[in-house]
């Protein structure tokens, strides 16, 4: 008799761990996740044009981008976004009319923490961080003699969601605002006989869908 209680005793508990690892969450801790996303960037442009006065206009860009997000635990995470952008900029209403000043290639890498609200196949996050975008590349255009973009450090805010296929494939989408801001210097010696600087601030809107796959 006490054996048969034994037995049974050993069998309930066998069931109940099984029954609590199946309800159980999965462990995100340690794991990578990586996305491939096509992303629209649209700046969000304005700036302080010294001595001319007028505005900046810069064009919208569409590119792939590669992130890596490495999870601390099932909602903590950390995620590195790489890509880069192409983008034509214009002196707008100056003192000497429209100014084309070629174009510019930026590489914004940025480093976010996020939170995911985990339960379902839907996993919503929001996230916070930080911004180095270099400039290279640059086409001064038609008209002035050279352009010097500073690097610049910001800040940046991200929301959106997973929606899992699976255990390892998913959907994204993504939004994303970057505070970004740099000092043009603009050597118009030969047009205007003088260097101008100019305050100009991008914050691009980031909106971007693709596909993901954790490891």
């Amino acid at each position: 008799m006490r054996k048969r209680i034994l037995v049974a005793a050993i069998a309930v508990m066998g069931l109940t761990n099984l029954a609590v690892a199946q309800d159980a969450p999965a462990d995100n801790s340690g794991k990578w996740q990586f996305r491939l996303r096509g992303i629209v960037v649209s700046p969000d442009e304005s700036a302080d044009i010294e001595a001319i006065g007028g505005d900046v206009d810069i064009s919208t860009s569409i590119v792939p981008e590669f992130d890596i997000t490495y999870f601390f635990d099932d909602n903590w995470s950390m995620e590195l976004i790489l890509g880069t952008t192409k983008h034509d900029v214009k002196a707008v209403e100056t003192a000497v009319g429209e100014i084309d000043l070629g174009h510019v290639w930026l590489l914004p890498p940025t480093l976010t923490g996020q939170y995911h609200f985990t339960g379902g196949n839907l996993v919503p996050y929001v996230g916070a961080g930080v911004n180095l975008t270099l400039f290279y590349g640059v086409d001064e255009g038609p008209t002035v003699d050279d352009i010097n973009y500073d690097t610049a450090v910001g800040f940046a805010l991200q929301g959106g969601f997973d929606y899992m296929l699976n255990d390892k494939w998913f959907l994204n989408f993504d939004v994303k605002k970057l505070f970004l801001n740099t000092t043009a210097t603009v050597d118009a010696t030969s047009a205007l006989g003088a260097t101008v600087d100019a305050d100009v601030d991008i914050n691009p809107w980031i909106f971007g869908f693709g596909i993901g796959l954790k490891l």
